[in-house]
């Protein structure tokens, strides 16, 4: 993985999603920035921004792989969840104040062949067969107190396969984050 953010950096890409869907949800357009000089943030890495309401999930998309800089990404992903969520109702202004924002910056996925290479609470999976592709940050089974083949199966089931897919093959790749919410 590469370096890890420290607080202030991480405190900038918090107030960054803040903002951006903050003026998004105002005007339908992503916030003009400037030019983040910190390499760090200028660096391509995966991320997803996660929204929760009252402590239950309102949005969550992100970039698996490294696409754009970070805090790019950030931008753009804060935008997503908060009003391109297929699950969910666009995030209205009203609901933002009591809206938790939380940042995972990801490393590169590598590919598993045993399964008991996947370390709850510290990996994350993506599930793959063919067209279909899911994913669950590492955060997931520690919320829900999910064993390793529960996340397994709930990997499957998010990639749009049977439950039991990940033991009549599938490609399992794993990553790992830095989370930190507001």
């Amino acid at each position: 993985m590469s370096e890890l953010l420290d607080k202030d950096e991480q405190q900038f890409l918090l107030s960054l999603a803040r903002r951006t869907i903050e003026h998004y949800l105002k005007t339908g357009e992503p916030p003009t920035v400037e030019a983040v000089e910190n390499k760090k943030l200028q660096e391509k890495r995966g991320a997803f921004v996660t929204l929760k309401a009252g402590g239950e999930l309102r949005g969550c998309i992100g970039y698996p792989l490294p696409i754009k800089p970070l805090y790019e990404t950030i931008i753009d992903m804060a935008i997503a969840a908060s009003t391109q969520d297929y699950r969910f109702a666009p995030l209205t202004p009203d609901e933002l104040p009591r809206t938790r924002i939380e940042i995972s910056v990801l490393s590169l996925p590598q590919p598993v062949t045993n399964i008991s290479d996947i370390e709850v609470g510290k990996h994350g999976i993506i599930v793959s067969k063919g067209f279909h592709k899911g994913l669950l940050l590492p955060q997931v089974p520690v919320e829900y107190g999910w064993d390793r083949e529960t996340f397994l199966r709930h990997g499957c089931l998010k990639a749009g396969l049977d439950e039991d897919e990940w033991k009549r093959g599938v490609q399992i790749e794993i990553f790992s984050a830095q989370v930190f919410s507001e």
